[in-house]
């Protein structure tokens, strides 16, 4: 039976453009290439979908991955952003057409880095990217392997930081990227070093501190987590 669940941040059908042959690179006769898929297909091709990544059962509740939608979500995402706490690693304080651009930069580009909400127990709660580090300009700072894939995060709600839910949710949504992505090998993410709640969620959740980095705006803990030691950390 249909869900009755008419909260935006409902599951809905997103999952279905994952098996669109559209979006998984079928050509079907007469149909036209539109602005639209080609997200999708870059999405699809470079990032194995997240949009059908599904629901995690996690110890504080069932998880998902949402992605972004400016119209819906922009307010909310502006005001996570002017959180002090937030704003002093993010730097994306100020009017919502800064968060805005931050975004769009994504939504409009080629598909290796993917916005979204991290749904909990039905809430929005966290903004997470998940991006192709191997594509990306981390790249040039370390060893990089053939799809290794990146996450960014935040808990936007400071009522829901320090209470061990950055741990949870991150080992949830780096075995989700395992699960979804055959060909990763390795979820790698790079914490600013003085960000020390974070880097100690990190490795409690699995990740092991490879190095530190210097990059353009920080000084990073370059974090990661390996499939072959995914039921051992």
């Amino acid at each position: 039976m249909p869900s009755t669940d008419t909260s935006p941040y409902a599951p809905t059908a997103t999952a279905t453009a994952a098996v669109d042959p559209a979006t998984a690179g079928i050509r079907i006769p007469g149909r036209r290439l539109t602005a639209r898929l080609l997200p999708l297909l870059a999405e699809a091709e470079l990032l194995d979908s997240p949009a059908g990544w599904g629901t995690a059962a996690t110890p504080v509740g069932p998880f998902r991955l949402e992605p972004v939608r400016l119209g819906r979500d922009l307010e909310l995402l502006a005001g996570w952003m002017n959180d002090p706490a937030v704003a002093e690693y993010w730097e994306l304080a100020g009017p919502a057409a800064v968060t805005a651009a931050h975004v769009r930069s994504q939504l409009d580009g080629n598909g290796h880095s993917i916005p979204c909400l991290g749904v909990l127990d039905g809430t929005p709660m966290s903004y997470w990217e998940i991006y192709r580090a191997d594509l990306d300009p981390l790249s040039h700072h370390y060893p990089a392997r053939p799809h290794d894939t990146g996450i960014h995060l935040l808990i936007g709600d400071g009522t829901n930081r320090g209470r061990g839910l950055g741990t949870a949710l991150l080992r949830a949504v780096a075995n989700l990227v395992l699960d979804n992505r055959p060909r990763c090998t390795r979820v790698i993410a790079e914490p600013d070093i003085r960000n020390t709640p974070s880097v100690s969620a990190f490795l409690n959740s699995g990740f092991r501190c490879s190095a530190e980095i210097d990059l353009p705006e920080k000084r990073a803990a370059l974090m990661i987590r390996e499939r072959a030691l995914r039921n051992l950390i």
